[in-house]
């Protein structure tokens, strides 16, 4: 999908504790469908400030689908978008010198260097930190005099994170920023996003697969499945609150023994692996004892409880 360009007209910004009293972005009811296959079903998200949100979903969720609509990037369907408290209906006005924006391919412009580009793009915005994006240029090895058009597929994807960070957006929006990126230069973007996020009232929502990266970041899990976001939570909590529950036993399973908390279970030989939200040892350790079962609490990885509850 290409990237669209954000150009607003230069104004101030807001105080930042005027933003941090209501949501960076308030959706209520967001429909979206591509010839009449519905992606997005009626959407209700609060985004609140100063967090680092993970935007999970399987391929063709509509992660990509649901940022571009939350920017007024593609127009919805029905539902209502409001970003920094005013509603949001299509690009402009001074909202957009508050924002980031990361898409998952950077094609414009071909014809332009690094460094006329970013000029160019540095004055559209209220604030622009010209001594980070020069730093950033030269630890990640772009130089300035060269085309975008002759950069590689992972240098515009550098370029592109350059450029949505340099304004010190108190929003930034990332879609699979590091898919291009090899280790070394992802590991160094998250050393950035980390940076910016000690700024307070700083928000960031990423759409990303490599879950060791929103690790990294502490970030709060929003799933995205079957068009709706079926949960928002505290990486922390998903950690302390979701386990998988194994129960093994010769003979095995025809069905999944019933427990409390019960999210999604797999029978596999002789195993039943249950992923369960606060399980109770003591009930399932007599429902072990009443099944001739050996009973295994285990802690799942966050690319676990993606691949189980996507």
């Amino acid at each position: 999908m290409s990237s669209t360009a954000m150009a607003p007209p230069v104004a101030a910004a807001p105080e930042p504790a005027a933003q941090a009293r209501r949501p960076v972005l308030c959706v209520r009811g967001l429909h979206k469908s591509f010839r009449k296959r519905e992606v997005l079903r009626g959407i209700d998200w609060d985004v609140p400030a100063g967090r680092v949100i993970g935007l999970l979903g399987r391929n063709g969720a509509g992660k990509t689908t649901l940022l571009r609509c939350l920017l007024g990037l593609s127009p919805i369907d029905a539902g209502t978008v409001e970003l920094f408290g005013e509603a949001m209906a299509e690009p402009g006005g001074e909202r957009l010198h508050r924002i980031g924006f990361v898409p998952q391919t950077f094609d414009l412009f071909p014809w332009m260097k690094v460094r006329a580009y970013l000029d160019f793009t540095a004055a559209f915005y209220a604030r622009w930190n010209h001594a980070l994006a020069a730093r950033l240029l030269a630890d990640w090895q772009l130089d300035p005099k060269q085309k975008i058009g002759e950069l590689s597929q992972g240098q515009r994807q550098k370029l592109a994170i350059v450029r949505a960070i340099a304004p010190e957006p108190d929003l930034l929006v990332l879609d699979e920023p590091v898919a291009s990126l090899d280790p070394q230069a992802r590991r160094a973007f998250m050393a950035e996003l980390l940076e910016l996020m000690r700024a307070p009232g700083k928000t960031v929502i990423f759409s990303t697969h490599i879950t060791a990266d929103l690790e990294r970041a502490d970030a709060d899990i929003a799933l995205l499945r079957d068009g709706a976001i079926v949960f928002t939570r505290p990486l922390g909590e998903l950690r302390e609150r979701m386990k998988r529950v194994v129960l093994a036993r010769a003979q095995g399973w025809t069905q999944a023994p019933a427990v409390a908390g019960l999210l999604k279970a797999t029978l596999k030989g002789p195993e039943a692996q249950l992923l369960v939200e606060d399980p109770q040892p003591d009930s399932l350790q007599a429902l072990a004892e009443r099944e001739g079962a050996a009973l295994r609490i285990e802690q799942p990885t966050l690319e676990d409880l993606f691949v189980e509850l996507a």
